[in-house]
């Protein structure tokens, strides 16, 4: 049985923030903190917030802006984070909320009803809540029959979603899988962190997968084959978890929230990614250069260039390997599938191509793709 994408819908937040009102919060933030303290770090017993600036970020990262879910409360040099309103058991959560309105946009383009859905599946880095699940809200909210249910894996999580629903297409225990990423990433990012205040931005996404069979699309994607690899590593973490209120520690400290060794990370998934990538395109005898578009993760324009120089031996144009982030940052998981759905419906029938996500855990996952 072929099993293909027909369909992926994004939504994109009404808010965005560029890279120099970041800076000026953060440079002020950064400012009253070192005059709040000035005399501690003249005695050596706290570090002084070193100032950052607009060029440095798009440099070391290739981010301009982010869009947000939430500005309020962001910049504000007294609260740095976003002010989200509290929602009653009785409401449709925040995450829901996005989740669902990049659903029906990857219905609209397969040409399916929810009644046509027997599987959603809510993959990304955070859930808002344990349980009830996201996956199973969304379901509820647009009429789906069948199951749902949530899964994490950080910037993989998309990729390994639609692994999933491949398997159950595969299998025929779903006739076709909705896999929604609503990564709202801004509630975790420490914006006092000069290393880490730029990277996320908030976006949600969502797939449809079914058998080539039932698909009426005007663009659809056979998934060939998924690859996927983890690998323990520490230079990636956020703590934030239920068991801090029984180690009594405070769930929002510096710790919990986003945080990582940028250097080492840059320097182990490069190459790891790399290897994954030439190792899953061999499988169906194919060269680099015979891959007509690579939907890599965006998380870092530069890491995606070494990626491709490493797998073509040169630099990649953004029509080869499409880049998304110098606008919408690093959006977790969904940062390959929003370059996917930005950047394919130019491909003609035959063409190949490779969606790919890396990250936290480490964690890689790639589905390699034709267009029919």
């Amino acid at each position: 049985m072929s099993v293909v994408i027909s369909g992926v819908g994004v939504w994109t937040p009404p808010f965005s923030i560029s890279n120099t009102e970041l800076v000026d919060a953060y440079n002020a933030w950064a400012t009253q903190f070192n005059e709040h303290n000035a005399e501690q770090i003249a005695q050596g017993l706290c570090e002084p917030k070193a100032l950052s600036s607009a060029e440095f970020i798009e440099k070391a990262s290739g981010i301009k802006s982010r869009y947000t879910y939430c500005k309020e409360g962001t910049l504000d040099v007294n609260r740095m984070r976003p002010k989200i309103a509290a929602r009653s058991d009785d409401q449709l959560s925040h995450q829901a909320e996005i989740a669902l309105d990049a659903a029906k946009k990857a219905l609209s383009a397969a040409n399916k009803s929810a009644q046509e859905i027997d599987a959603v599946i809510v993959s990304c880095s955070y859930t808002q809540r344990a349980y009830p699940a996201i996956a199973i809200e969304v379901q509820h909210a647009l009429g789906i029959k069948g199951f749902a249910f949530d899964m994490l894996v950080a910037c993989s999580a998309a990729t390994f979603g639609l692994h999933r629903a491949y398997e159950m297409i595969k299998a025929e225990t779903a006739r076709a899988v909705l896999v929604v990423n609503p990564e709202l990433t801004s509630p975790q990012v420490n914006y006092t962190d000069r290393e880490s205040h730029f990277i996320f931005g908030d976006v949600a996404t969502a797939t449809v997968v079914e058998s080539k069979a039932t698909a009426h699309a005007e663009h659809c994607y056979e998934i060939l084959s998924t690859r996927a690899e983890t690998q323990f590593s520490n230079n990636i973490r956020s703590n934030f978890g239920y068991t801090a209120r029984v180690s009594d520690t405070n769930p929002f400290e510096e710790a919990a929230l986003f945080h990582q060794n940028g250097k080492k990370v840059f320097k182990e998934v490069c190459p790891m990614a790399a290897q994954h990538l030439e190792a899953h395109i061999e499988q169906h005898n194919l060269s680099a250069h015979e891959v007509d578009r690579w939907w890599l993760h965006q998380a870092n324009i530069n890491m995606n260039n070494l990626i491709v120089k490493r797998l073509l031996g040169r630099d990649a144009d953004a029509s080869k390997a499409p880049i998304v982030l110098d606008r919408y940052a690093n959006t977790a998981s969904a940062g390959s599938l929003v370059a996917f759905a930005l950047n394919h419906e130019d491909l003609s029938s035959g063409a190949t191509g490779v969606i790919c996500s890396f990250g936290a855990g480490y964690s890689i996952g790639s589905l390699v793709l034709r267009k029919y």
